[in-house]
């Protein structure tokens, strides 16, 4: 019992565009964590800067077109919590990655198993 090749081919095109689809998406999320992480050396250097800075000193953060004095400590707080929430976005960002890589896998594995099957029938 042998499938049409209609079906055979309309089911190798579906795979096929999974195949692309996932591949295209990988490298959209690979950005975005090359992103995040460039932002995350950043925000390490601004801690670090800031950090350096003797006791009690005060510094203008930008707000929109203007810039506010800040206590060092209150920018600190602010630097910790969006280092936190960066790699809280790399990390989801890298299980996408994962997904997206496996499901592409599995869809050339698919492809292939079929054009095998092909070959042998």
């Amino acid at each position: 019992m042998s499938i049409p090749n209609e079906a055979l081919q309309k089911l190798a095109q579906e795979i096929e565009s999974r195949a692309l689809q996932a591949e295209q998406a990988i490298g959209g999320v690979k950005a975005q964590i090359a992103a995040k992480q460039r932002d995350g050396r950043l925000l390490q250097l601004t801690t670090s800067e800031v950090r350096s800075l003797p006791t009690g000193t005060n510094v203008y953060e930008g707000v929109g077109k203007m810039f506010v004095l800040s206590p060092t400590a209150d920018v600190e707080t602010r630097l910790a919590d969006e280092t936190k929430g960066l790699k809280s976005d790399v990390s989801n960002l890298e299980k996408k990655l994962h997904y997206l890589e496996t499901t592409h896998k599995n869809s050339r594995e698919h492809i292939d198993k079929m054009f095998d099957a092909g070959r042998r029938g």
